[in-house]
């Protein structure tokens, strides 16, 4: 065993143990059916796009820049999954980057693979914020609102099926989602690591996996963002399965979003340039411009986060 604490804080591991307690139970309750399929795919691919493109992509990494009306839609859909703050999620997600695999790493499958999937979000040494971080988003306060206050997200969401379709649509709509979508994120911090194939020689475990890729809607392709992290996409070639990546161009056509990263060539081949590397603690939040729109703070055009 490890030497990292593995006490678990009630205050966060009851309601989550609850959670997979009733997602499961529920299955014996009520009917599945087409309106439940339904319910469970809108619900899941929705708020897992919260979690990719925005809490991962644009929060963690400032892989593309918006506007601060999608920035707080991004946080909101995120939050929506009951994860935790987006503040607390991306921070912890940064320190993943620096320190990967090492004994520093939250979250490393080296310290067991239930621990690197869920475990150590309950462990209270992780439950805070570091103050530098939220005050990094002192221009955005909603982000910070909706960071310490994300509980109202999921909240708003189990309200508005219980308003619309009664229990049945809550326990498909909020509870079994929330199980898939948690599970589906986790696996990226577990599986991604242990499961797949390795392009590119990076100082961590991390794989690329399609499967995993299909159900995080892009996510899989880790060894690619490991390699490589401040992008909009994490599947690198065309034959790389990416939706987050193909709803942002969608998105980019419509103006929503802009300046989407890509990786340059010499990363696709394999290469690095010492040069261009800058560590993800340096990179800093949008911050709100007079006209109200949200741009990332200068960073060099090529940013790379190998760990």
């Amino acid at each position: 065993m490890s030497s990292h604490d593995q006490r678990q804080g009630w205050n966060y591991g009851a309601p989550f143990y609850l959670m997979q307690g009733i997602g499961l139970a529920g299955l014996f309750v009520f009917p599945f059916d087409g309106t439940a399929a339904l319910l469970v795919f809108l619900t899941y691919t929705v708020r897992m796009f919260g979690i990719t493109a925005g809490f991962h992509r644009y929060f963690s990494h400032r892989g593309f820049k918006t506007g601060r009306i999608f920035q707080f839609i991004l946080a909101f859909l995120g939050s929506a999954t009951a994860q935790r703050g987006v503040i607390w999620w991306s921070g912890h997600h940064m320190d993943h980057h620096r320190l990967s695999d090492t004994d520093k790493d939250v979250h490393s499958p080296k310290k067991g693979l239930m621990w690197a999937h869920m475990l150590w979000m309950l462990a209270p040494e992780n439950h805070g914020t570091e103050d530098k971080r939220i005050r990094a988003w002192r221009h955005s306060p909603e982000i910070i609102w909706i960071d310490r206050n994300w509980i109202v997200a999921p909240v708003t969401l189990a309200v508005g099926l219980l308003l619309s379709g009664g229990l049945a649509w809550v326990y498909w709509g909020f509870f079994f989602s929330t199980l898939l979508t948690w599970h589906g994120t986790f696996s990226i911090n577990s599986l991604a690591h242990i499961w797949g194939q390795r392009r590119y020689k990076t100082k961590d475990t991390s794989r690329n996996n399609f499967w995993l890729a299909l159900i995080t809607l892009g996510e899989g392709w880790h060894n690619n963002h490991h390699h490589y992290a401040s992008t909009a996409n994490n599947g690198f070639f065309w034959w790389e399965v990416d939706i987050s990546y193909m709803v942002l161009r969608v998105l980019a056509f419509f103006g929503v979003v802009w300046d989407l990263r890509t990786p340059p060539r010499w990363v696709l081949e394999g290469k690095r340039r010492r040069s261009d590397r800058t560590p993800t603690a340096l990179l800093k939040p949008p911050v709100a411009t007079p006209e109200g729109q949200s741009l990332p703070a200068h960073t060099p055009a090529s940013v790379v986060v190998e760990s």
